[in-house]
């Protein structure tokens, strides 16, 4: 099976989305001159080309491609070929307009734009699967290919009868009889049975709330379907180049794919990363996503898409001031990356995204970004051979799921202010601020090489994952459980005494009596500290302790923080500082400690290999105390002892022999 190793041959690739088609052929010479000057060594192609490739149906305009391609080897710039499937031509929906996605309430969502296409269409399968056949096999033995890009950020959503019918033999498939389907979905609840599989519909706009169960399972459907598209063209391409690795680049943190299920199924995964240059937690994002992405690949990773500025889809797009954008870059390779990749190389002057930044900017080569961009390209070259293929090692875990996500995002929960990527994010933010290295993990994953596990909330949980987290906590490990945990089974049905039995004996609860959600704005007294969002009326059976009772209105006195043994509940969101400080007492108890000690407050501390990298997410200079003598691989300096960094400031240290 091939890896992400076979493509950076112990070096960091950098690069981004080459778009040439938008530009006189005369351009393409300039490009490859500052590509060089940048460093770049690798880019993507053909993303959005299908029209180019494919003017007409069954056309095929492959010189300018061949052109590229010779182009870009003879400059040893490596290509990522994509296949351009994302973006079917309007010469499709206008003769296939059953290719195009229908919405919720039946609308039709015209080409135009991008993504437009129905997943389930047989239609549309089979246009992308002989174009994807035709470029594998043209390409197949060409010296500049080093990875297939295939799509690009699946996130299309259908509701059509195309859909529908390809979601009753998903059902099938799962369920086998619709008496099954009809306990699985609880269709005893307002006259839903069903009779026959014909009568199933994908859950579409509905006179009141729709079944949850049927919602989470089109989510699960839908990730599957999607998934389908990819597999398929991925086959193609593998058959052909066997030895050249296949990757889709995800889009971080979002619900429309099981990312773990998807990771089992790439050579290589990507991501998309883009934090808002204005948030100061933006760093904190960006190494979630990272942690994330790295345990999705379990090792190094690729960052295929991010901003050398600013991006054009928020209300208000800041660019990225002096330095940030290459201490977010370095942080990615700090955490696993092995490629920095952007979107894209040179500046779109029209169409949707002109005012997306790019590596080359409409400043031109003399303009500020692409200054900061010769300078990454430039360090990346001096690490990369110590750092490519490197690991990062972390004692503790935080579990992630997207079915408990799905279920939790139902139409008549309890409260709509709580946001699960929000939790997710709060957790890691105070692990993150602690200095301790992290992972993401499945519920239902190996944890014995964890000494923490980290719950910030999964509302659905499989019987099996909760065996799991017994016998990870009987075997010795902690775990630390976030609110409104393992209330649903599978099917989003609730367990009895408001958690399942297992665990509240782990935490030594009786019943969870009543959830008690926070309003906006509002906060909970408790021992210590506020809590947020939530809070819950508990009765403990004794066997545990208080570790922070409520303190005011109706919970007064109930215990908000329990522990029993080495398993802690947490029956609200304590506010930053107190969720910081619980997780800090959580992970020393467990004999975890921050990767440095003694780190200024923004400064961020990673261990990747035998390499140490610091990285100062503030804009003053500081000093930074190190345990021993060290070389700063970027600046060949010797640093004793200490280290300054400045505005934004890197270090990748090298450790000396005492």
């Amino acid at each position: 099976m091939p890896s992400l190793h076979d493509a950076t041959r112990g070096r960091l690739l950098f690069g981004g989305d080459y778009n040439p088609e938008q530009w006189p052929e005369e351009v393409w010479a300039d490009d490859v001159r500052l590509m060089e000057e940048a460093g770049v060594n690798s880019v993507t192609v053909g993303v959005f080309s299908w029209a180019t490739i494919e003017p007409r149906p069954g056309a095929r305009e492959f010189g300018w491609l061949d052109r590229l391609m010779d182009l870009l080897h003879a400059h040893g710039i490596g290509v990522v070929l994509a296949t351009p499937t994302s973006s079917p031509p309007p010469w499709m929906g206008a003769l296939h307009p059953e290719t195009l996605p229908r919405a919720e309430d039946g609308t039709v969502v015209s080409y135009g734009s991008r993504q437009h296409f129905c997943p389930s269409s047989p239609v549309y399968r089979r246009y992308a699967t002989a174009l994807t056949e035709d470029l594998a096999a043209r390409y197949a033995d060409h010296p500049a290919l080093t990875v297939w890009h295939i799509n690009n950020e699946y996130c299309t959503h259908c509701w059509c009868d195309e859909t529908a019918a390809h979601f009753r033999r998903w059902l099938t498939a799962r369920y086998a009889t619709p008496d099954a389907l009809n306990e699985a979905w609880g269709t005893a609840f307002w006259s839903q049975r069903y009779d026959t599989w014909s009568e199933i519909l994908p859950p579409r706009t509905a006179q009141y709330m729709r079944n949850p169960a049927q919602v989470l399972d089109f989510k699960r459907f839908t990730s599957d379907a999607l998934m389908e598209c990819f597999t398929a063209e991925r086959d193609v391409v593998a058959r052909h180049t066997p030895h050249i690795p296949v990757t889709t680049n995800f889009m971080p943190l979002w619900a429309g794919q099981d990312g773990w299920a998807w990771a089992e199924q790439e050579d290589v995964v990507s991501v998309d990363v883009y934090p808002d240059a204005t948030d100061p937690l933006g760093g904190q994002y960006n190494a979630m996503l990272a942690d994330m992405t790295r345990s999705q690949a379990g090792g190094p990773w690729m960052l295929m898409e991010q901003a050398a500025g600013g991006v054009n889809w928020r209300p208000v797009n800041h660019p990225k001031p002096a330095g940030l954008n290459r201490l977010w870059s370095l942080q990615s390779v700090a955490r696993g990356a092995d490629a920095v990749c952007y979107f894209q190389w040179r500046q779109s002057r029209q169409g949707a995204e002109k005012f997306h930044s790019a590596m080359l900017p409409h400043a031109g080569e003399h303009g500020r970004t692409f200054r900061e961009v010769k300078r990454i390209g430039a360090e990346l070259a001096l690490i990369g051979a110590e750092v490519a293929g490197t690991a990062v090692r972390a004692e503790v875990a935080v579990l992630h799921d997207w079915d408990a996500w799905w279920a939790s995002a139902q139409e008549g929960r309890l409260s709509s202010l709580v946001d699960y990527t929000s939790l997710v994010q709060a957790w890691h933010r105070g692990l993150w601020e602690n200095g301790t290295a992290v992972e993401f993990a499945r519920p239902d994953a190996a944890l014995g090489a964890y000494r923490v596990v980290v719950v910030p909330q999964l509302y659905l949980l499989r019987d099996a994952a909760i065996d799991n987290l017994v016998a990870f906590v009987r075997g010795g490990g902690t775990l630390v459980c976030g609110f409104f945990t393992g209330i649903a089974d599978e099917d989003d049905r609730l367990r009895p005494g408001g958690m399942d039995a297992r665990l509240r004996e782990l935490f030594g609860i009786r019943t969870v009596h009543e959830w008690w959600p926070v309003d906006e704005d509002q906060v909970v007294g408790c021992d210590g500290f506020e809590g947020t969002l939530w809070s819950e009326e508990l009765e403990p059976d004794g066997s545990a302790e208080t570790v922070a009772a409520y303190r005011g209105g109706e919970l007064d006195g109930l215990p908000a923080v329990l522990r029993k043994g080495s398993a802690w509940y947490v029956s609200t969101l304590p506010q930053p500082p107190a969720l910081r400080a619980l997780l800090g007492r959580v992970t020393a108890s467990a004999g975890v400690r921050p990767v440095l000690e003694g780190l200024p407050e923004e400064v961020e501390a990673v261990r990747r290999g035998a390499l140490l990298f610091l990285l100062h997410h503030g804009r003053s200079p500081v000093t930074v105390e190190l345990p021993g003598r060290y070389t700063d691989l970027l600046t060949g300096a010797d640093a004793d002892g200490r280290v300054e960094l400045g505005r934004y400031g890197v270090a990748v240290l090298r450790e000396l022999p005492a």
